[in-house]
């Protein structure tokens, strides 16, 4: 009987056998031939042949073909489209001799799915990156350990906060989906520092973490281009040249893509604690994620440990709220999105106050030995502007109380979540201390609190576009970047989702600049310092927070965006409309000039407190303290077309400010000059001299793009700039001056 003649690439040519089996050194594929069952080492496909004639079957293998046809293709899932393999001509033919036997079988293989963009993590940031890479026409698979927990609110079931909502605006005017969840479903909304100036007002939301789940997995759904699917990622497939070419799943698929983003968050060997006592968990009733730690571990990323935790539920049916402080919404409800079909007001639920007592710090303090961090076995470091209970009472002795709030978790729900009061005591200790709150005194835990520890990613190993910079394809974003929040994950996600595209489309990934955005800020951060706890967003972060106003967060991003193809038409066309009706109404209220004895001005002099003895312009008027836009509508000097409260809020912001904000806008522009020298990415900074010993391993390590981003990378000082700044002038000098006769010359003195 003939043998059966079978083309595979290079990479199969060579087969090893031991008795029967055979096997690929490289590991590319499977194959059984009847009793001869040649076959893959790491198992992970399997295939017949007929002992008698050819199969036409086609398949491509990590981007390499293995063919029983004369004619090599790639074939996708559905099989409608093929396209010729590019690695055909290095196919050659191998004959294997099939056994004998009666019995003709045929080959037969797992049609693997091919994506564009492979997402493993359904979280804030999985979620924003697959809207993304799918909204920008890439073919995008969102991978998640449980398809009934996407876009959970593990914690706090809340968006926004200082500096955190600055991101939510942000996310939102790129195309983002985080600020139009939070306006369908808040259970209440109120505007954080609305005393203090505009740089640092906060929308905070409480939402509905139900509603929020089933709503996201809605917008998912309805999503082209979009698919999801439940499976563990275990570890990547890779090119000949280190590029992101599939996801390997736990139970042996393998995802062809073209670029992954992986936003595991706490679930990456995450291990949950509750006092002594600890299982493996990503969060309460979840399975921790294993093996892609390690696979990524064997690429050379580095990794460490980090923890959070998340405090008690308790049922709201149990509390006396009688002698508690309610803390009721704002009666103007504020928006997170700019896009106004979003804007529908819903009823709103009431949080609530109470306070720690001198007996919750009495049992704290005797019972610290039974916490994870204070009794000693768990050694990562927690968020330190999200502090649990126990560390609050160690670090803040002198202050008799802290306070606690009492918030709802849905519409449906009774489960308070008890803010403030995260712990990792004992669970036969937690009710104990619960009952020592002012109003708690008979209620009944729902859920116990833990702490949660989880493997990261130092995000040095990151380029500015969040893509990794020992493999080509593969972005890391939210949580595995040693952030904490939901907002910083939907801000990373967005990048690396819009970049995931990009890379899979062969076009230039983008960086969004420090100085343009908190987002911008945020990853500079990142991939600059060497961040060894939990990072937070802080408006004290940004240099030029006066212009990262949350208001402005469209003028600033939204044509970016659109440049990039996440703007759609109609949200397109209703910003220019607000762009244009705040610029005409700028300039009407500069042009129109009121008398000092009108009605507005009177009552202006008294609100302010400054007398106009002159006409004035309502601009000038509006520039004084305790002046707002509402003033002018009152004595009907607001605009002839009706305005969102949005682009009130621009105008006045913008006319109130412009003397500051003219001043920080040309200090960004000298800082730019200053600072926006390019440095080569291959630059040896091991070789200058003049740079510190530990400014040359920080500068190799993080290998930033230019001399702004140098010198926030940590262990670098001023010193080392300027050194630097020497060192570039010298080069351009040597490099002017380099003419064949001075070569010549050069060439002669030596």
């Amino acid at each position: 009987m003939a043998p059966s003649q079978l083309q595979i690439c290079d990479c199969s040519t060579s087969l090893e056998r031991e008795g029967g089996p055979g096997a690929c050194k490289n590991r590319c594929i499977m194959l059984s031939y009847g009793a001869s069952n040649l076959q893959c080492q790491i198992g992970r496909q399997q295939a017949g042949a007929s002992t008698s004639g050819r199969s036409a079957i086609t398949r491509c293998v990590h981007g390499l073909c293995v063919r029983l046809s004369a004619v090599c293709h790639h074939v996708g899932l559905q099989q409608k489209s093929r396209r010729p393999c590019k690695r055909a001509r290095h196919c050659k033919p191998l004959t294997v001799a099939a056994a004998a036997t009666s019995q003709a079988s045929t080959l037969e293989w797992y049609d693997e799915e091919d994506y564009d963009v492979v997402v493993v993590g359904a979280g804030h940031a999985g979620c924003e990156a697959a809207l993304a890479s799918a909204r920008l026409g890439c073919r995008t698979l969102l991978l998640t350990l449980n398809l009934d927990r996407i876009a959970w609110q593990p914690c706090n079931p809340a968006v926004g906060g200082p500096a955190k909502s600055q991101l939510v605006h942000e996310v939102d005017a790129m195309g983002g989906e985080i600020g139009k969840m939070a306006d369908r479903c808040y259970l209440q909304k109120r505007v954080l520092n609305a005393s203090k100036g505009p740089a640092v007002h906060a929308l905070r939301a409480q939402t509905d973490k139900i509603e929020y789940a089933k709503e996201m997995r809605r917008i998912l759904e309805d999503t082209p281009n979009l698919f999801l699917r439940e499976g563990m990622a275990v570890g990547l497939d890779l090119g000949p040249n280190d590029e992101v070419q599939g996801v390997k799943t736990f139970f042996g698929l393998s995802f062809r893509c073209r670029a992954a983003v992986v936003t595991t968050g706490t679930f990456m060997n995450g291990r949950i604690w509750v006092g002594r006592q600890s299982m493996p968990a990503g969060r309460a009733g979840e399975a921790a994620s294993e093996g892609l730690t390690e696979a990524l571990l064997a690429l050379g990323f580095e990794t460490d440990r980090l923890k959070t935790g998340t405090p008690a539920r308790v049922d709201k049916r149990t509390i006396d709220f009688t002698h508690l402080q309610p803390q009721p919404g704002d009666e103007e409800v504020k928006w997170f999105s700019f896009d106004e079909e979003v804007h529908v007001e819903r009823p709103q639920l009431a949080c609530h106050l109470t306070h720690t007592t001198a007996a919750t710090h009495a049992m704290i303090e005797a019972n610290l030995h039974e916490t994870p961090k204070y009794g000693g076995w768990v050694e990562s470091k927690g968020p330190r502007y999200c502090p649990s209970i126990e560390d609050k009472v160690v670090r803040f002795k002198d202050k008799p109380s802290h306070q606690v709030f009492l918030e709802p978790e849905g519409r449906t729900t009774p489960e308070m979540y008890v803010q403030g009061f995260s712990t990792g005591l004992p669970e036969r200790l937690q009710l104990a201390l619960l009952h020592t709150l002012p109003g708690l005194e008979r209620c009944k835990m729902l859920r116990p609190a833990y702490a949660v520890e989880y493997d990261y990613f130092p995000a040095h190993q990151c380029h500015p576009t969040l893509e990794t910079k020992s493999i080509q394809g593969l972005f890391f974003s939210g949580q595995l970047n040693g952030t904490t929040g939901y907002e910083e994950a939907a801000a990373q996600g967005l990048l690396a989702g819009v970049n995931a595209a990009r890379r899979a489309q062969q076009l230039a990934t983008v960086v969004v600049p420090r100085d343009s955005s908190y987002l911008g800020t945020l990853v500079d951060d990142l991939v600059t310092k060497d961040l060894r706890e939990p990072y937070r967003m802080l408006t004290s972060r940004s240099e030029y927070r006066l212009l990262l106003r949350s208001d402005n967060a469209d003028q600033r991003l939204t044509p970016l965006a659109r440049g990039w193809g996440l703007i759609h038409d109609r949200r397109w066309d209703s910003f220019q409309r607000k762009q244009g009706q705040v610029a005409a109404e700028q300039l009407r209220l500069a042009n129109t000039r009121v008398q000092p004895e009108c009605a507005l001005a009177l009552e202006a002099n008294q609100i302010s407190q400054q007398q106009m003895s002159t006409a004035s312009s309502l601009a000038d008027i509006l520039r004084r303290p305790h002046i707002h836009y509402s003033l002018l509508e009152q004595h009907g000097q607001g605009a002839e077309e009706v305005l969102s409260t949005a682009a009130k809020d621009a105008v006045e912001i913008d006319i109130k400010y412009a003397g500051f904000i003219k001043r920080q806008t040309k200090q960004l522009q000298q800082t730019a000059a200053k600072y926006g020298k390019k440095l080569s990415t291959d630059m040896d900074y091991m070789a200058i001299k003049t740079l510190s010993m530990e400014a040359r391993e920080k500068l190799t390590k993080v290998q930033p793009m230019d001399i702004g981003q140098a010198s926030r990378t940590g262990g670098v000082n001023p010193a080392d700039i300027t050194a630097l700044l020497i060192h570039l002038e010298i080069q351009r000098r040597q490099q002017s001056n380099s003419t064949p006769q001075s070569d010549k010359m050069l060439q002669e003195c030596h």
